[in-house]
């Protein structure tokens, strides 16, 4: 079957759907990966076909400027030009359309139009539920009824920021209008599908989810496997080190976080590798390295400590390798996956980003490398881990959809 995946965002919000389209079509399927034309060469280093969505999140697509008005503003403009990207993404046509957190409120359109099979591949908890709040908002709780309150009224959000550009989606696609709400309301009807690409090991399926949306296990970006020589030499020449990388977060502030990094990692008298990331982090210091994009699974099981910022990507490839956590929250879901790692006793207390220091970072590498429990519990969650198989869950559920058992 052809396969059509759309994702959209940062670094993290895409490499995931590599390793899933590799394994559909390891599977025998013709798969595209729709997404931003600065993973092109990702996609199809993979062997996959690539398809081009609007923006360059890098460059601050769908964030916006000049306070809230503006921000809100561009972001409105970002999703209306998604909305088209998606629907020009499916023209060549496909039999499967699979879904992320920020693709399906306008795929949902696509696929109606084209009366093609559509399922959710997500990276998130979205469906609202009692044991726990909405995770963009860091998922503290407010009792059972006040939970589901907070996810129904996220969702909410979601709905009036996609609302003219679904109306503008729909009136291109010759569809009747039919608002974020209504759509919901159909899904439910429907038990629409979706998987969930985080491992039970962090977050177990709610109890009072409706039917159709499991938590399967994560699917893996795509990697070599190897690390470049000067990483492969610098771990021969010491002791483990402490990785410390943010992401897609601190743009602009590599300077600053690269020497609050050194301060920290000397004050707790560790070898350290730095990720640039986005943020452009860069030290020039003994016993540091800096590095750029590689291949986490390959470099975390050999790490003393993970310093991230609790992305759902990283933290679950930090948790896979057995290695602890320090997790430093910065916005979105960030701030709930820290918090489930802590939960489970896979890292020290996370430290806000904007309350960072060395002074505290240090602290925090120190309990990090030191008690033991901290490992151990890391340990017996990637033993959990090892035991899912998200992507294959997904090979399933697209033959299903082949066949139209659901």
């Amino acid at each position: 079957m052809r396969i059509l995946v759309t994702a959209a965002g940062s670094h993290g919000d895409v490499a995931p759907y590599t390793g899933l389209g590799v394994r559909l079509a390891e599977a025998g399927h013709e798969v595209a990966l729709a997404t931003h034309s600065s993973y092109a060469e990702t996609v199809e280093r993979c062997g996959l076909e690539f398809r081009p969505l609007p923006g360059d999140p890098q460059n601050g697509d769908g964030k916006g400027g000049g306070g809230k008005g503006g921000m809100l503003r561009r972001a409105k403009e970002f999703v209306g030009e998604l909305g088209q990207g998606i629907a020009q993404a499916a023209e060549p046509g496909a039999d499967v359309l699979l879904l992320s957190t920020s693709t399906a409120p306008l795929g949902w359109h696509v696929a109606e139009a084209l009366g093609t099979a559509s399922a959710g591949v997500y990276l998130q908890p979205v469906e609202p539920t009692g044991e726990f709040g909405p995770v963009v908002g860091g998922a503290r709780s407010l009792g059972r009824w006040g939970n589901r309150a907070a996810g129904r009224a996220a969702l909410g959000v979601v709905d009036r920021l996609h609302r003219d550009a679904v109306a503008q989606l729909r009136a291109r696609l010759d569809l009747p209008p039919l608002s974020g709400p209504a759509m919901r309301r159909r899904l439910l009807g429907e038990q629409w599908p979706a998987l969930h690409g985080f491992s039970t090991a962090l977050v177990r399926r709610p109890a009072d989810w409706r039917p159709g949306l499991a938590v399967v296990g994560n699917w893996w970006p795509a990697g070599s496997g190897e690390l470049p020589d000067q990483v492969e030499e610098f771990l021969a020449a010491g002791p483990a080190p402490v990785f410390i990388g943010f992401g897609s977060m601190g743009a602009g502030q590599g300077e600053r976080l690269g020497r609050l990094a050194v301060e920290a990692l000397r004050a707790a008298g560790q070898r350290g590798i730095l990720q640039a990331g986005w943020a452009g982090l860069t030290a020039e210091a003994e016993d540091v390295l800096t590095v750029g994009q590689l291949d986490h699974a390959a470099l975390f099981p050999r790490v003393a400590a993970v310093v991230h910022h609790a992305g759902a990507g990283t933290a679950a490839a930090t948790l896979r390798a057995g290695a602890p956590s320090v997790p430093v929250p910065v916005t979105a879901d960030q701030p709930f996956w820290a918090r489930r790692l802590t939960a489970i006793g896979a890292a020290v207390a996370p430290i806000p980003f904007r309350d960072l220091t060395a002074e505290r970072l240090a602290s925090a590498i120190r309990q990090a490398v030191t008690d033991p429990s901290h490992r151990e519990c890391a340990a017996a969650a990637a033993a959990r881990m090892a035991k899912e198989d998200g992507a294959g869950r997904v090979v399933d559920l697209v033959a299903r959809l082949g066949r139209g058992d659901l």
